[in-house]
């Protein structure tokens, strides 16, 4: 690696400060950042444990659950065994190489979680709206392919960010990392070079993948509003309602977080930057932290699994 007053050259190593203004409490900080993750990991495992031993759960509506917890899991752990590093043992260092494998790691499992969340929008489309052919058309089959594109899409989209990094940037102004973890905008913007490809990119996978999947869910639900409304029977009414509750507590809780951290961090210039990166990494960890609560108290399958699992 070789220095000079202004620049880096190809650095091996980068550090991250964690949150900057709140050095001096960040081991506090780490304290209920622990406890969610944790109990972030043990719900995810038991959902996964639930659906995968119980056989009358091994339908499309579970086994998207369980694909968003196994997304949850991977989320979670590419990001938070570094944060409480850094914030308890002042483990600032990482290899060039392990952080952009981090940003990819988080950019493809969002992109991810969203496709899931989308996917589960349009089981419940087909079971509610076209209840009679949902045997025919949700089969294990199109399950396993949806899973399969959601993955692909997301990795695929998501490699280049990495790729744009490694390959187009020589020199640095700096290898400090105002964050908790590595984002795709910490790294660019300690670039020497243009950076405008980079951004623009960035947003096309944003709007892309967001927009595409909002537009979609929407659609989704408003159609199976309009359907539920339609049934002659209040029970009929409820029941139908319940099966989509627990997913668009889900949904509502991911994207309004998301929103929040990109236009604060886009727009928000007045707002001290340690309330950006809180939100930030509020974003990754709540919905794994929250999701298989909803799953468990919202889903009366789920929660009767667990009742009769605890006592048996």
């Amino acid at each position: 690696m070789f220095l000079s007053n202004v620049t880096v050259f190809m650095p091996s190593v980068l550090t991250l400060i964690g949150i900057p203004g709140l050095e001096s409490v960040q081991s506090w900080i780490g304290i209920p950042f622990c406890a969610m993750y944790i109990l972030a990991m043990i719900g995810n495992s038991l959902l996964l444990f639930i659906i995968k031993s119980e056989p009358s759960l091994h339908e499309p509506m579970y086994i998207f659950i369980g694909m968003l917890g196994v997304t949850d899991i991977v989320l979670v752990s590419s990001i938070m065994p570094k944060m409480l590093g850094i914030f308890w043992f002042h483990a600032q260092e990482i290899y060039f190489d392990s952080c952009l494998l981090q940003m990819w790691f988080i950019h493809t499992f969002e992109c991810i979680e969203s496709g899931i969340l989308l996917a589960m929008a349009l089981d419940r489309y087909v079971a509610i709206c076209y209840p009679l052919r949902y045997a025919t058309i949700f089969t294990h089959k199109l399950v396993a392919q949806l899973g399969t594109v959601v993955v692909l899409r997301a990795a695929i989209l998501a490699a280049p960010c990495l790729l744009l990094i490694k390959y187009r940037f020589q020199f640095y102004h700096t290898t400090v990392i105002s964050h908790t973890y590595c984002e795709h905008m910490a790294i660019v913007k300690l670039a020497v070079e243009n950076i405008r490809i980079n951004k623009i990119y960035g947003l096309f996978v944003a709007f892309t993948v967001s927009g595409f999947d909002l537009t979609f869910i929407t659609f989704s639900y408003s159609q199976i509003f309009v359907t539920v409304f339609h049934l002659p029977q209040k029970e009929a009414r409820l029941k139908a309602f319940n099966t989509c509750i627990a997913h668009i507590c889900v949904f509502l809780q991911l994207y309004f977080l998301a929103f929040f951290s990109f236009f604060t961090h886009r727009f928000g210039s007045h707002i001290p930057p340690y309330i950006h990166i809180l939100f930030s990494s509020m974003y990754l960890l709540v919905p794994p932290f929250l999701n298989p609560l909803v799953y468990g108290v919202k889903t009366k399958q789920i929660r009767v699994s667990v009742v009769k699992m605890c006592c048996p």
